[in-house]
């Protein structure tokens, strides 16, 4: 029973924090991809450089068009991007200015829906903005407050922009939303005296599966533009993904090699203290090979039994979990400035729940083999004398 419990116990504990961690990885990715990563994104070849305002996508109109023919592809958008200076009464920030079509921009990120305080573009007619919810609290921006901006034209010469606040918004990332407002597009292009200035192009796929063929065939069509995924433009996001699995398959097995020398330790008891049992099955005939095969289905009944209880129960907690969340506010701060909200969602794929199952079997079935020998070394004379 011992024995049940422990392997119970192990498994739920393996599977919350594997669902957690998996948790923590899809809402950061999710996060970023919605607020402003989309799947893939194109640029001009030395855009990302520099961020120089003439390094524009030169046929918009065309990649534009081949986009939207594209099955794979939910929505696309284009953007203005500037660097500059923003300040108030209150103080300055370098802030990364994003000249945006409303509509579109709102079928591609989460901005919209981000709102904590103000409207999306609707209200203020001259010059809106829409701000992060850190940036207003930098500068003490509100609804309605002025926030004057000053950035480089692409004559080299400097402009300087009063823009009135429209909305804050808030997303997982406290470090994008103190470093990123959004604007109209042609609200830049009246500031800067050019239209149709693109400076990177943003696509959500159906599925994050569909990046790399939406990027190869775009590729093949428009071969000197610069086109990333997701996974290209933060490595850091991709190579995080890609490791998880192996770090799942890690843990689970430090937990499972662990849980071993329980099972092993217990079986070995139980081996001892049947030795005159053992002992007498062996004097009226029974043969090492059935004593071996008896004492291996023991010890896997005893995993047969515990798996599927711990799977349950890990089950049952994490679709609660899945659901409602847990509630880490406490360190909401600092995981704002990894991309993470402060309630996590847990999530475990069930092609998991099947290995991790199968690991369980074949971990008991390994730590059987000790006890079992162990039983065919016993001598029948000796042990039916044992006490």
């Amino acid at each position: 029973m011992t024995v049940i419990l422990s392997i119970v116990l192990g498994l739920w504990a393996g599977f919350f924090t594997m669902a957690l961690t998996l948790g923590l990885n899809e809402q950061r990715m999710d996060g970023a991809v919605k607020s402003y990563l989309s799947h893939v994104q194109i640029h001009h070849p030395a855009f990302l450089e520099n961020y120089n305002i003439k390094d524009v996508i030169t046929m918009p109109e065309e990649l534009l068009s081949t986009i939207q023919k594209n099955k794979s592809v939910k929505a696309s958008t284009t953007r203005t991007i500037l660097g500059g200076m923003g300040s108030t009464a209150h103080g300055s920030a370098g802030i990364q200015i994003i000249g945006v079509d409303p509509e579109k921009e709102a079928e591609m990120t989460s901005i919209s829906s981000s709102l904590k305080k103000g409207t999306y573009f609707t209200e203020i007619k001259s010059n809106p903005v829409i701000v992060g919810q850190a940036l207003a609290e930098k500068l003490k921006l509100d609804i309605k407050k002025k926030l004057y901006i000053t950035f480089v034209d692409e004559n080299g010469d400097q402009q300087r922009l009063k823009l009135k606040v429209e909305g804050i918004y808030k997303t997982a990332s406290s470090m994008y939303d103190e470093a990123n407002i959004f604007m109209k597009s042609e609200d830049i292009a009246k500031a800067i005296g050019h239209k149709g200035i693109v400076h990177e192009i943003a696509i959500l796929c159906h599925s994050i599966n569909q990046t790399d063929e939406v990027k190869a065939q775009l590729l093949a069509e428009f071969p000197k533009d610069k086109i990333e995924t997701w996974s290209e433009i933060a490595p850091e996001l991709g190579y995080a993904d890609e490791m998880m699995s192996t770090f799942i398959y890690i843990f689970m097995g430090i937990i499972l090699v662990a849980l071993s020398f329980g099972i092993i330790n217990t079986m070995l008891m139980a081996v001892l203290e049947r030795k005159r049992e053992l002992g007498m099955l062996m004097s009226v005939g029974m043969n090492k090979r059935k004593v071996f095969v008896m004492i291996l289905f023991e010890t896997l009944f005893i995993s047969i039994i515990a798996a599927p209880i711990g799977i349950a129960l890990s089950y049952a907690i994490i679709v609660h979990f899945g659901e409602h969340g847990i509630d880490l506010s406490v360190v909401g701060k600092g995981m704002e400035n990894f991309g993470i909200g402060s309630r996590v969602y847990t999530y475990l794929p069930a092609n998991l729940y099947v290995n991790i199952c199968v690991m369980t079997l074949v971990v008991t079935f390994l730590s059987s083999l000790l006890p079992a020998r162990r039983a065919l070394k016993l001598d029948p004379a000796e042990a039916v004398r044992a006490l």
